[in-house]
């Protein structure tokens, strides 16, 4: 081995510095897979390279994306109908982002670019946990409830290039709207964007006059229950027209007064007097009839998405405010109460801050006085006569 003069050493020092500074390209290091991830944007070697000049860039819409959180009972076609939004916004290049929350559903026609499969798979949860279907079902909510705030950062980045974010939810309706995931998911969506409940019902279940009072029951109680504005979705109109129900939610009630009337249960009596109350819970609804499998009606279901989404912004998104800062002052004021009665403790006990100055101060006088003075004994005049205290 020769040796190196000191200016051949320094040169090849900076070309060995110059080379590990600049990494090789083919070399590169993998990224690390995240379980919350935008299945959109999966680390690529073309999504690593800068943008071609000549390529087409996504179409920004210039507001916050429409959240439609879509529920229903089991069977009635929440998923089919997602579907349906998701393809006829393709073909109008109207770019949409899609969450899938059903962690139990087989397949799915749509391509979720979130989807609680990929994080929660239901199976390993069940076998994980000792639960059965449903207990699943709503485990896998909970532990995805609780990193929800990860699916909202990942849509915060392309919410300037999309203008619908649809969110399809388990079959089993109970495990969604009545959990503490549900509403968690829910006000979390509804404080960031402006949100619309998609309320699909079965119409021709809803030609029972007991099934259609019972379908707006739970309507009802989902509007009370999210707090959002809702458009209830009469799906499979292509199977059964949904004239009749739609004329019983307008005023038209003689018909389904009649039907109920021939129902001589305890059940048929309490749905006639329900009928007259939820006059009123009509008055609130955005109603439209489509068909989810062959299109019909798709066009109404977005003129009434955009009719709920204006009653958000200038109706219920004023109300959340308002009941934010009410509970924001609410905190704030029970934070000051408890300083000022921790600060009132600190100076009322014995070894408080005045006490322990005190004695400091008594301490440093005795100290200084020398040597101690015995104690005087005092005399108290009771009753004209001399009393030792001592006694």
């Amino acid at each position: 081995a020769r040796r190196c003069s000191a200016s051949e050493r320094k040169k090849t020092r900076n070309r060995m510095a110059s080379s590990s500074s600049a990494p090789d390209a083919s070399h590169s290091t993998p990224g690390t897979f995240s379980p919350l991830q935008d299945a959109t944007t999966a680390p690529d070697a073309a999504a690593s390279s800068p943008p071609d000049a000549a390529s087409s860039t996504p179409v920004a819409s210039s507001s916050l994306p429409v959240a439609c959180i879509v529920i229903g009972m089991a069977g009635s076609g929440k998923t089919t109908l997602v579907q349906r939004m998701a393809s006829n916004l393709a073909s109008k290049a109207s770019p949409t982002y899609i969450l899938n929350l059903d962690p139990a559903v087989v397949t799915l026609p749509y391509a979720p670019n979130i989807d609680i499969r990929d994080s929660l798979p239901y199976k390993n949860v069940m076998a994980t946990y000792n639960l059965g279907p449903n207990g699943a079902i709503l485990t896998a909510l909970n532990l995805f409830a609780t990193r929800f705030d990860q699916v909202l950062d990942i849509v915060e980045k392309r919410e300037s290039e999309i203008n619908h974010l649809v969110i399809d939810t388990p079959g089993q309706i109970e495990a969604f709207t009545w959990s503490a995931s549900g509403e968690i998911i829910c006000d979390a969506v509804a404080s960031k964007y402006p949100a619309v409940v998609l309320y699909v019902i079965d119409t021709p279940m809803c030609m029972k006059p007991m099934t259609f009072v019972s379908n707006m029951l739970y309507a009802c109680s989902v509007l009370y229950k999210t707090r959002l504005p809702m458009v209830v979705v009469f799906n499979k109109s292509d199977v059964v027209s949904d004239e009749e129900p739609r004329k019983w939610m307008t005023g038209d009630c003689k018909e389904l007064d009649r039907l109920l009337k021939e129902q001589t249960t305890f059940a048929g009596t309490l749905a006639q007097s329900m009928v007259t109350a939820l006059e009123e819970f009509y008055k609130e609804l955005d109603v439209v009839g489509m068909s989810a499998a062959t299109g019909e009606g798709t066009d109404g279901l977005f003129d009434a998405i955009a009719s709920a989404a204006k009653k958000y912004e200038t109706e219920y998104k004023v109300e959340k405010d308002r009941i934010r800062q009410e509970v924001e002052a609410a905190e704030k004021e029970r934070v000051e109460v408890d300083l000022s009665k921790l600060k009132l403790d600190a100076s009322d006990e014995p070894g408080g801050p005045s006490r322990a100055k005190e004695t400091r101060s008594s301490a440093s006088a005795g100290s200084s006085s020398g040597a101690r003075k015995p104690k005087e004994r005092r005399q108290v005049v009771l009753d004209d006569s001399l009393v030792d205290p001592g006694e």
